[in-house]
């Protein structure tokens, strides 16, 4: 049987990789539980003690744990310590996935970061939307602002993540 790995370069030492360029750093963020929540977001925060409905895109979270609004009645809870609270359907209305393993989590830093923004997708940067769910680079991902405006994290789906890592890369900025 053929190898078709062969074909696509290896994904990078995720450790190690942090490209800084024309102002621009990204590195890669491990160790983060991420959880999705999905059903009733009220329910949900009345057990888990987060409040709020989410951030969106272009949005600024902050904190050891916060949550990033991806549909109606859908979120993912980040946080840099693991939740109390247990992966299951939970009887007021929410069903907890752990998606930690799922997702990659970049995060990109720096006075560029807007126009980076501009190559990456067609939103408007300085306009937060009520979802953080955009199309980025040609892949779905979750982007939000982190702490201050000029950091962002994009969260993606692993498989796409040296996908992703390479646009980065190659791209006007990095």
């Amino acid at each position: 049987m053929r190898n078709l790995a062969e074909k696509w370069p290896a994904a990078p030492d995720w450790t190690t990789a942090a490209p800084n360029k024309d102002g621009i750093s990204v590195r890669t963020l491990g160790g983060l539980s991420q959880l999705l929540v999905s059903g009733d977001l009220t329910a949900w925060s009345q057990a888990s003690g987060l409040a709020g409905e989410g951030v969106g895109a272009g949005a600024v979270a902050s904190g050891d744990k916060y949550m990033v609004r991806t549909a109606r009645d859908r979120i993912l809870a980040v946080g840099e310590k693991p939740f109390s609270i247990a992966a299951g359907w939970y009887e007021a209305g929410f069903a907890v996935s752990v998606v930690d393993a799922g997702l990659h989590v970049f995060e990109i830093e720096g006075p560029g970061l807007d126009n980076l923004i501009a190559r990456g997708t067609a939103l408007d940067p300085g306009q937060p939307s009520r979802s953080a769910s955009i199309l980025f680079a040609g892949v779905n991902v979750l982007f939000y602002r982190f702490g201050k405006p000029d950091r962002a994290r994009l969260h993606v789906d692993r498989g796409l993540a040296p996908y992703l890592w390479e646009w980065l890369e190659q791209s006007a900025a990095l």
